[in-house]
């Protein structure tokens, strides 16, 4: 044991809950869900995220860190007239979903088989909205905003994991010391608030599928790669298979969908953790401790955030995915023989377009696949 074992493993814990919690506040707002509904949502999907830890790090001794779908929490803030009912119904459904992708390997494969430039072109549509809605805010509290943009850049050139988390920490500091924020609430010990799901067609295609496939072709497929870049080599199905098992049991409490880390992951696996990589699978139990700390009090955490300035709260959520955004764009555009395909998805699903109920970036991915399809045949 190393003190960089759990060093690293709170490290990755912090970035990956301060960074992206406005998300997932977003999100719930998104679908209409009350402050308790949400305080709900947050610790149920801290619970699933520590027992995957947990549970895989130790039974694989490999260093299997669980995350929220950023990605995904994205894509639920960005829909439109979905009920908390149809969206925990649309969670079950990416939870089954899931688990029948880690019991029948050639789902896997058919995931895998989706062009990257398609499925990141339909990831930069759908975050594209954060990171202009950043912009907007700067005349809502110039004061308030321009310099903590300021503060994410410079801080970013030193120390990209812990910028967002420094914006979010000094803002929230800058807002109650100028009296943007009224006062802080009493801390509270979280509870679980059970919700009736509701199984909607236009839900089940427009929430649950896109859901689904973002999950698993940007979070999933990227976490297997991190850990094979970092020599490890699991069997992808149980461990996906695992992550949906969670999702389905975390879903009626409000919890989206939890998936293998990408990010986090990377801070888990590395050298700097310890030397000797089979030693690395440590960080997996010191990460679900933190985040069962984050389960316990997540009640106390979304009461401070509906106290925040709404304007500090779009920020953060929007620097946050200022990176996914670039790393997307970055891989969308990258096969010259992709790129009309990848703008189209781009574009259809950041218009918001909502056709028979369905949302835009189901559009987006269909369109894009068509567009393909058609540049394929004609080549052909």
């Amino acid at each position: 044991m190393r003190i960089s074992i759990p060093v690293s493993a709170f490290v990755a814990a912090i970035v990956g809950f301060g960074g992206t919690l406005a998300i997932v506040i977003a999100a719930a707002a998104a679908v209409g869900a009350t402050q308790v509904q949400t305080a709900s949502w947050v610790t149920a999907i801290c619970l699933a995220m520590a027992i995957e830890s947990l549970w895989l790090s130790w039974r694989t001794r490999m260093p299997i860190i669980a995350a929220w779908s950023t990605p995904g929490v994205a894509l639920i803030a960005a829909s439109s007239g979905f009920s908390i009912g149809e969206a925990v119904g649309a969670f079950i459904v990416a939870g089954i979903l899931l688990i029948a992708t880690g019991l029948f390997r050639p789902l896997t494969k058919l995931i895998a088989r989706i062009p990257a430039s398609v499925a990141s072109g339909m990831l930069a549509g759908i975050v594209v909205t954060f990171a202009v809605n950043a912009v907007k805010a700067i005349p809502v509290d110039p004061w308030l905003i321009l310099p903590l943009i300021a503060a994410f850049f410079v801080i970013r050139l030193f120390n990209p994991a812990l910028s967002v988390l420094a914006v979010l920490i000094g803002g929230g500091a800058a807002a109650f010391l100028t009296g943007r924020v009224g006062g802080l609430p009493t801390p509270e010990l979280s509870t679980l608030t059970l919700i009736v799901p509701q199984f909607t067609v236009t839900a089940i295609i427009g929430l649950a599928l896109p859901l689904y496939l973002v999950t698993m072709a940007s979070q999933n497929l990227s976490g297997l790669a991190v850990l094979r870049a970092a020599g490890y080599h699991p069997e992808p199905g149980p461990l996906i298979g695992v992550t949906g098992l969670l999702s389905l049991l975390s879903a009626p409490f409000g919890a989206s969908t939890t998936n293998l880390a990408a990010i986090s992951a990377a801070i888990c696996t590395g050298p700097d953790v310890h030397p000797d990589p089979d030693e690395r699978w440590k960080t997996g139990p010191f990460y679900a401790l933190a985040y069962l700390v984050f389960a316990i009090f997540g009640a106390s955490l979304v009461a401070i955030f509906a106290v925040l300035p709404q304007s500090l709260i779009v920020l953060v959520a929007g620097l946050a995915l200022m990176a996914p955004l670039a790393n997307a764009l970055s891989i969308a555009l990258k096969e010259d023989g992709e790129r009309m395909a990848a703008t189209v998805t781009f574009a259809v699903t950041a218009s918001g377009l909502t056709l028979f109920g369905v949302g835009a970036a189901f559009w987006g991915l269909i369109a894009g696949l068509v567009v393909l399809f058609l540049e394929t045949f004609k080549k052909r």
